[in-house]
C-alpha cells in the first residue's frame, strides 16, 4: 500500500492530476499493487480565500507518505512567485529533494520540430542540482523604487551540493548504459564560482572509469541540444541553468505537455510533476493535455519500484504518440483531456490483452 500526497494545485492542475490517477488506477489494477491519496488543498485559490501559504507542520505528514505528486501551482490573481515558492520550493527544500530528473525522450518524430531528427537521436536525462543557486534567495532589493536601487540575487553552490548530483549522475549513466556518458553544463570561464562543479566531475569521474566525461557551456549546450542532440546522454548542471535547458528539451521531444519531472532525495519521500505551468486561462475546460502529468505518474512509479507498472503507462503513450492519435501536445490537439486520460487507459489494456 502505497501512500501518495496529492496537491492538484491551481488552473489545470486539478484536471491532468485526475487523468494522472486514472491512469494510475488502471495500472494499479493489472499489477496488484495498491495505493492510498491524502488531498491537499495547498495553492492560490486557498491563499486568497484562507491567506494560508503552507504550514511547517505539513512537511511531517509528507515524510509519512511514499511519494508526493503535484499538479499545478500558480494564479495571476496572486504576486508572481509567491505561491511557487511557498508549495513547490518549499518542499524541494524542506525535504532536501536534491535532484530534479528531467529525462528528454523524443517518442515520435511528428512532434519534434527539428528537421531530420530521428527519435533514437533525443533520448537523454537532465541532473539538475535542485536546492541551491540563486534559488536558494540569499539577496534583496534595497531603496526599492528609487533611482539608487540596488537587487542582489546570491548564487550559492557547496561541495555537498554539487558532489551529491554529479554521483547520481554518474551512476544513473552507469545505470542506463547508453553511452556511458556524463555532460556537464555551466559558465564556470564567466562565473567563477562554479569552478567548484569542474573540479568536483573531474574529481567523482575518476571514480567512474567506465564512464566518460565532457563540458559544456550553457550557451554552447542550448545550441548544440538543438543542432546535435544526438550527442548527449546523461547531463548534470547548476539549478538555474537546469531549469532553462529543461524547457528548451522539451519543445524539442514535442513540447511542455508531455515532459515531467522528479524532486528526488533518493530513498525518501520525492515529488513529481508535470513541468508546465497552472495555465489558468484553460482552467475548467478540459482541453489542455495530461499525457505530461501521466508521465509524472510513470516517474512515480518507477521510483517507487513499480518497474513495470512504469513501462505499461511509457509503452502506451508510445503507442498512442506514434500512430499519430494525438497531432499535439497543447490545448490545439482537438482531444479533450479527459479523453486523453481515456485513451491512455484503453491503451494499456489493449497492451496488456495483446501481452497476456
Amino acid at each position: 500500500m502505497y501512500k501518495i500526497a496529492v496537491i492538484g494545485g491551481d488552473g489545470i492542475g486539478p484536471e491532468v492530476t485526475r487523468e494522472a490517477f486514472k491512469v494510475l488506477d488502471k495500472v494499479s489494477e493489472l499489477k496488484n499493487f495498491k495505493y492510498e491519496t491524502t488531498d491537499y488543498k495547498f495553492g492560490s485559490e486557498n491563499y486568497l480565500k484562507t491567506g494560508e501559504l503552507m504550514p511547517d507542520s505539513v512537511y511531517s505528514e509528507y515524510r509519512e507518505h511514499d511519494a508526493i505528486f503535484l499538479g499545478a501551482i500558480g494564479d495571476p490573481r496572486v504576486e508572481v512567485g509567491l505561491v511557487e515558492r511557498a508549495v513547490i520550493a518549499g518542499v524541494r527544500f524542506n525535504l532536501d529533494l536534491y535532484i530534479n530528473l528531467r529525462p528528454i525522450k523524443l517518442y515520435t518524430e511528428a512532434l519534434c520540430p527539428l528537421k531530420d531528427t530521428k527519435c533514437e537521436d533525443v533520448d537523454m536525462v537532465v541532473v539538475r542540482e535542485n536546492t541551491e543557486d540563486v534559488y536558494t534567495g540569499i539577496g534583496g532589493i534595497m531603496k526599492k523604487g528609487t533611482p539608487d536601487e540596488v537587487a542582489i540575487a546570491n548564487m550559492v553552490f557547496t561541495r555537498k551540493g554539487c558532489e551529491r548530483a554529479v554521483r547520481y549522475a554518474f551512476d544513473l549513466a552507469q545505470a542506463r548504459k547508453k553511452d556511458n556518458k556524463v555532460t556537464l553544463v555551466d559558465k564556470a570561464n564567466a562565473i567563477r564560482a562554479q569552478d567548484i562543479w569542474t573540479r568536483t566531475v573531474a574529481e567523482v569521474g575518476e571514480e567512474y572509469p567506465s564512464i566518460t566525461h565532457d563540458h559544456a557551456y550553457i550557451d554552447a549546450a542550448c545550441m548544440w541540444l538543438v543542432k546535435n542532440p544526438e550527442w548527449f546522454d546523461v547531463v548534470v548542471t547548476t539549478n538555474i541553468f537546469g531549469d532553462i535547458f529543461t524547457d528548451l528539451g522539451a519543445m524539442i521531444q514535442g513540447g511542455m505537455g508531455i515532459a515531467a519531472s522528479g524532486n528526488i532525495h533518493p530513498g525518501q519521500v520525492s515529488m513529481f510533476e508535470p513541468i508546465h505551468g497552472s495555465a489558468p486561462k484553460y482552467k475548467d475546460q478540459n482541453v489542455v493535455s495530461p499525457i505530461a502529468a501521466i508521465m509524472a505518474a510513470q516517474m512515480m512509479l518507477d521510483y517507487l519500484g513499480e518497474k513495470e507498472g512504469a513501462a505499461i503507462i511509457e509503452n502506451a503513450v508510445t503507442s498512442i504518440l506514434k500512430a499519430g492519435k494525438l497531432k499535439s501536445l497543447d490545448a490545439r490537439s482537438g482531444v479533450s483531456t479527459t479523453d486523453v486520460g481515456d485513451m491512455v487507459v484503453s491503451e494499456i489494456i489493449t497492451l496488456s490483452k495483446s501481452n497476456a
